[in-house]
C-alpha cells in the first residue's frame, strides 16, 4: 500500500514526521540509511525511526571493521532519491542491504516510497525478499 502524507515543513525528522502525521507507532517505520564501509563500498541500512544506526554492527555483518554514513550527494546519486526520501526500493544501483532484526516482529512495516511525503506499507517478509536485505541486530535505541 502506497499512501501520500503532508510535511511538516518544521520537522528535522522525515521518518518521524511520517509517523505522527500517519499516525503509526515509530517502531513501525524504518528509515532508509546509505552507509560506506572501510573498503568503499557502500550497503543500504534500514532501522526504525525511533533509533539511530549502529555503524559497528553493521560493519560486523557487513564483514568488515568499519562504517561510517555515506556522504548525502553519494547517497543521493547512488540512490536516485533525494536524502529524507530515499527508499531501499528501486534504486539506481542495487546494494547489499540489512534490515534490524525488530522488524520480524511486526505484521506490517513502512519504508519511503521514494519521495518526502510518500510511505510505502509490506510485510517484512516482502521487503527482505525484494530487496535481499539480510537480518541483523542493527538498532540502537
Amino acid at each position: 500500500m502506497v499512501t501520500p502524507y503532508e510535511l511538516d515543513a518544521e520537522s528535522d525528522s522525515y521518518g518521524l514526521d511520517a509517523a505522527r502525521t500517519l499516525g503509526l507507532a515509530a517502531a513501525s517505520v524504518f528509515k532508509t540509511l546509505l552507509a560506506q564501509l572501510d573498503d568503499g563500498r557502500l550497503v543500504v541500512a534500514m532501522v526504525p525511526v525511533d533509533a539511530t544506526l549502529d555503524l559497528k554492527a553493521l560493519a560486523r555483518v557487513a564483514g568488515t571493521r568499519k562504517a561510517k554514513m555515506a556522504d548525502i550527494a553519494v547517497a543521493e546519486r547512488s540512490s536516485g532519491y533525494l536524502v529524507g526520501g530515499i527508499s531501499p526500493l528501486g534504486q539506481k544501483k542495487r546494494l547489499p542491504s540489512f534490515i534490524d532484526e525488530s522488524a520480524m516482529t511486526l505484521p506490517r512495516i513502512h519504508v519511503s516510497g521514494g519521495r518526502r511525503g510518500l510511505e510505502i506499507t509490506l510485510a517484512p517478509a516482502d521487503l527482505i525478499a525484494l530487496t535481499e536485505a539480510r537480518v541483523a541486530a542493527l538498532a540502537k535505541r
